[in-house]
């Protein structure tokens, strides 16, 4: 039998891992856990995180911490597997906080290259990605379509660099999780993904390893739940970065990271804000439009629906996409806003004399909303340059 290193104070490695109702799962997992650990030449404590398990979960956690010094276990009564790894990094003294599911999807091959980089100080997190050229996956094609539109959709909207955000494989050193946690409000699903995310905009250092992934059939994760509370999530902390209220340069400079770009990227998802605002604004014009159409000629139309959805369009974007608040210069921007919409009911109005008379109103629509397209590129230059510069 293979002996294993006790737990210290000094522990190197602490691999975490979060469970809920896995007591088939747990006593055999932690064991191939312990076994792969005692290969690598780091001390190490392996913490079982009970997250409110109403089965022998806990009372297995328990048994596993007698049977091997190096094993704890930690109940929580509530469950969220961000929760528990908030709970436990926050308080652990391992240089290196390991996290993983408890199903050991991911190979445990991995877990040398994992760790071996923020161990010798060249990376600050570290996370397995199933998405590279040379990771071997298995897994149903449902989980897949969502796994890659989730991680486009992060890409496109919050602008990241990493490839896989939510593999249930990743490391941090313990300086970076005493700056990060606190800046982390997620408690769920969402938790690993706003920790990179905000590490990422940190300038913070995120090495990426293949890894070999088999999907667990027995899986009891509620992807489309999940996937709704992870799109509510990037809506938060994209808005949260928009609006600047992140210290982000100062955990960069905390942990000697910083660079040229540390803390930027908010003209990025400045523009993911005005973009959503702007299909809204644009659904609302085309709906505006076609109602006003049966009360007015095309003409009086267009400018009606361009002057509301401008009022609204400037009252939106000076608040979610710029983060300006309060009553000060509202009249100014609106002013400004309105001189903007003056360009774009010029610019539409031409568009507009090159449709033949007689055309059908769902025509003039089409024709409007490519013209809008380019108004709307303007706008933005308008308010990021102009209206809306921070003084």
């Amino acid at each position: 039998m293979t002996t294993l290193a006790a737990p210290t104070r000094t522990a190197v490695l602490d691999v975490v891992i979060p469970v809920h109702n896995e007591e088939v799962a747990l006593a055999l997992s932690v064991e191939r856990v312990l076994a792969h650990l005692a290969t690598l030449p780091w001390t190490f404590r392996v913490t079982i995180a009970d997250n409110a398990s109403t089965d022998r979960t806990s009372e297995i956690a328990r048994r596993l911490s007698h049977r091997h010094p190096a094993v704890r276990a930690v109940h929580l009564a509530e469950k969220g597997r961000g929760r528990a790894l908030r709970r436990v990094w926050s308080t652990s003294d391992a240089d290196v906080l390991v996290y993983m599911d408890v199903d050991l999807s991911t190979d445990l091959g991995a877990l040398l290259p994992l760790v071996a980089p923020l161990i010798s100080g060249h990376s600050d997190l570290a996370v397995g990605n199933r998405l590279a050229r040379s990771s071997r996956v298995e897994r149903g094609l449902r989980r897949e379509v969502i796994s890659r539109c989730y991680n486009v959709l992060l890409r496109g909207s919050l602008r990241v660099g990493f490839a896989d955000a939510q593999c249930g494989f990743k490391a941090i050193t313990r300086e970076a999780a005493a700056e990060l946690l606190p800046l982390v409000e997620d408690e769920g699903w969402f938790f690993d993904t706003e920790l990179l995310i905000v590490a990422e905009r940190a300038g913070l250092r995120i090495h990426e390893v293949p890894v070999d992934w088999v999907d667990d059939p027995d899986s009891r994760v509620d992807i489309l739940r999940t996937a709704y509370h992870d799109l509510r999530g990037v809506v938060r902390l994209g808005t949260a970065l928009a609006r600047g209220r992140l210290p982000l340069r100062e955990v960069g400079e905390r942990l000697g990271r910083v660079s040229a770009d540390a803390g930027s990227g908010r003209i990025g998802l400045q523009a993911a804000m005005f973009v959503v605002v702007g299909v809204f604004s644009t659904l609302a014009y085309a709906l505006l439009y076609l109602g006003l159409r049966h009360l007015a000629a095309p003409m009086t139309a267009n400018v009606l629906a361009l002057l509301l959805t401008a009022i609204a369009n400037t009252a939106a974007n000076r608040r979610f996409s710029f983060g300006v608040r309060g009553r000060a210069d509202v009249l100014r921007h609106q002013a400004q806003g309105l001189l903007v919409f003056g360009i774009g009911v010029a610019f539409t109005t031409a568009a507009l004399l090159l449709v033949p008379d007689g055309t059908h109103p769902t025509v003039e629509v089409v024709v409007l909303t490519a013209a809008n397209l380019v108004v709307t590129v303007l706008r933005f230059a308008a308010m990021r340059w102009w209206m809306f510069v921070r003084r």
